[in-house]
């Protein structure tokens, strides 16, 4: 029994130690990930307060942030442990390029989408068009993914190298942007009266800017109907309402001065001869 006892009491620094060690572990891993998280909110902060910083960038920064902490805690704890974190350093290298190979789809998005960040041909906000990919609102540009709002509220998801690597119309980047509205005048209807009346209209639009000067002109003709745009240019925020104001009320307007409207008319002749001999 006696040597038992002493058994154990031999036994115990090394209990002590590794109970000590669990706890540093322990208390380590709980500060290290509260910390990470911690910090990662705290440099989102500090970019949505700062009106230098690109919103566009903040949700790669944060995850950037976050995950850099979070792995020098568990190097931090593997060497609490005695474990060489040297050749774990190596082995991670090592199997990072072995990730890499084998992930390269994944690390082209993540170079793409740190060119999107560093050219910023789209930011958070901005209505953008990928064509052939979709369009709407740019909601985020992440690591691998950009989310986009689409106009009727749907999320859109695309991968960055699919989006860097695609054409992007970027609708919000201008001030303003020109509008086109075509309208359409019947054959035999007094076309400069038209003119006039559309030219009244877009003058005295609120939303119209006077530079450059708007202009309504003849554009074409069709099988019954002479084609008039109206041309106009207006701050990119009021845009869509421009546009359909302009089609609410251009018929509206031609209609108060007396002009038809152009539904299409086909004339029909019928051969006296062959009538005849019915």
């Amino acid at each position: 029994m006696l040597e038992k006892l002493k058994e154990i009491s031999a036994l115990m620094p090394a209990m002590e130690y590794l109970a000590l060690n669990l706890a540093v572990t322990l208390i380590l891993l709980v500060v290290g990930w509260s910390a990470s998280t911690l910090a990662g909110r705290s440099v989102r902060k500090l970019a949505a307060r700062s009106p230098r910083v690109d919103p566009t960038i903040v949700p790669m920064v944060y995850t950037v942030t976050v995950w850099a902490i979070r792995i020098f805690v568990i190097i931090a704890v593997l060497a609490r442990f005695g474990v060489q974190t040297a050749s774990i350093i190596a082995m991670l290298g090592a199997a990072g390029l072995a990730v890499g190979l084998a992930l390269q789809g994944t690390l082209q998005n993540i170079a793409a989408g740190i060119m999107l960040l560093a050219l910023r041909p789209l930011r958070a906000g901005e209505a953008i068009s990928v064509v052939g990919k979709g369009d709407g609102t740019v909601a985020e540009v992440g690591l691998f993914l950009t989310h986009l709002i689409q106009a009727d509220g749907i999320h859109l998801t695309l991968p960055n190298s699919l989006v860097w690597g695609s054409t992007i119309i970027n609708y919000s980047r201008n001030a303003t942007r020109r509008l086109d509205v075509e309208v359409a005048v019947r054959y035999g209807d007094d076309l400069e009266l038209a003119l006039r009346e559309l030219a009244q209209l877009v003058e005295s639009h609120q939303h119209v800017l006077a530079e450059p000067a708007p202009q309504v002109l003849v554009t074409g003709y069709r099988e019954s109907t002479t084609i008039v745009t109206i041309r106009v240019w207006t701050p990119s925020a009021n845009y869509w309402d421009l546009r359909f104001d302009l089609y609410r009320n251009a018929l509206q307007v031609l209609s108060r001065a007396g002009l038809k409207v152009p539904i299409p008319v086909s004339e029909v002749h019928a051969n006296p001869v062959q009538a005849a001999t019915r």
